[in-house]
């Protein structure tokens, strides 16, 4: 029986893992893919982070880059396989984790492989898991291409013709804006362009450096102004929306509300020459594989900065865990330091 498994082998689940080794525990990684940084790469090929190296080290090795420099989803995704060789972090692939149970005092964990015990699990699985696409989108013909932002790749996807890109977070900017510079076609946005946009740098530093110092990235979601934070709608980052929107093939029709066959409904007009679509809606949290945990409205575990409900049971990497930090690359290590000296 081990003391703990980590379950995801992305940026929360090595930074937990890195004070478990500091303190000399007996634990395991699990992970579904067969690759360590495979969250990272299945996603879109042309996907930078928005934070700049001096943002984005993990606890006890940097990310080797210069200052001032975006890195893109493969350098994530090696620098992750650097950290696990560097620190030599038990890990086992391949491994996907179907239940959890607590038994006493311990946990079985069900795998596709063969059951773990522990005495304690750390969830570190992060925010997106079902990606969410409206009902209605079954209506739509099959000679339509559709897919969602997760598994979008790269304008060579699709099929030739017009594309509506659906959703106004940075994913679905950031994608209107690649697949709108690639062809000479009319490509639709579904979503608000109602926006605040920030850039990545102003007045010669980078954005988080003026989140850092005015403490931004510090304020806990039980704080006032934390909360106003959280519920505020998040601002568009390092992406100029008014350019994309404004080119001569891209075409804005307000929130989609509709689609049957060939025909798309949306705030402004029907679309009946589309032949792609991406939907950049998002996620919706699934914990449901976990026996008798307790969770919030919003479908996220109730918990005290990853502490559960339950006796042994953590999460990490979830979003506002404790901060707007929590979020980035960089700013997990607070979360995991203070969880590893709750837990330890």
């Amino acid at each position: 029986m081990k003391d703990f498994v980590i379950i995801g082998a992305a940026q929360a689940g090595l930074s937990m893992a890195y004070f478990l080794k500091q303190k000399q525990k007996d634990f395991l990684i699990i992970d579904r893919e067969d690759q360590i940084g495979a969250s990272w790469l299945n996603r879109w090929d042309s996907l930078k982070l928005f934070t700049p190296t001096e943002f984005n080290h993990l606890v006890g090795m940097p990310f080797p880059a210069p200052k001032g420099h975006y890195p893109n989803k493969f350098e994530v995704a090696a620098y992750f396989k650097q950290y696990v060789d560097t620190f030599q972090f038990p890990i086992q692939l391949n491994t996907l984790a179907e239940r959890i149970e607590k038994k006493n005092d311990h946990f079985i964990i069900t795998t596709n492989q063969k059951d773990i015990s522990c005495k304690h699990v750390i969830i570190a699985t992060g925010p997106f898991h079902i990606p969410y696409t409206p009902e209605f989108h079954k209506n739509l013909s099959d000679s339509i291409y559709q897919v969602h932002s997760n598994y979008y790749k790269t304008p060579a996807q699709l099929q030739k013709g017009s594309t509506l890109v659906v959703g106004g977070g940075d994913s679905g900017f950031q994608i209107l804006d690649e697949i709108s510079k690639n062809t000479k076609e009319t490509t639709y946005f579904s979503g608000s362009t109602d926006i605040r946009t920030l850039p990545q740098e102003i007045l010669g530093k980078t954005l988080w450096w003026w989140f850092t110092i005015t403490g931004f990235l510090s304020f806990s979601k039980t704080s006032w102004i934390g909360k106003k934070i959280s519920e505020s709608k998040q601002p568009i980052i390092g992406t100029d929306v008014k350019s994309i929107i404004s080119r001569n093939n891209v075409e804005t029709v307000g929130h989609t509300l509709d689609a049957e066959a060939n025909t798309i409904k949306t705030a402004t007009k029907e679309l009946t020459d589309i032949k792609n679509i991406i939907w950049a809606t998002g996620y919706k949290p699934n914990f449901k594989w976990i026996e008798n945990l307790e969770l919030a409205e919003d479908g996220y575990p109730k918990h005290h900065r990853g502490i559960s409900t339950t006796k042994g049971l953590y999460f990490i990497g979830l979003p506002w865990l404790h901060t707007r930090g929590s979020a980035t690359l960089g700013g997990i290590k607070k979360d995991a330091k203070y969880l590893a000296n709750k837990i330890l």
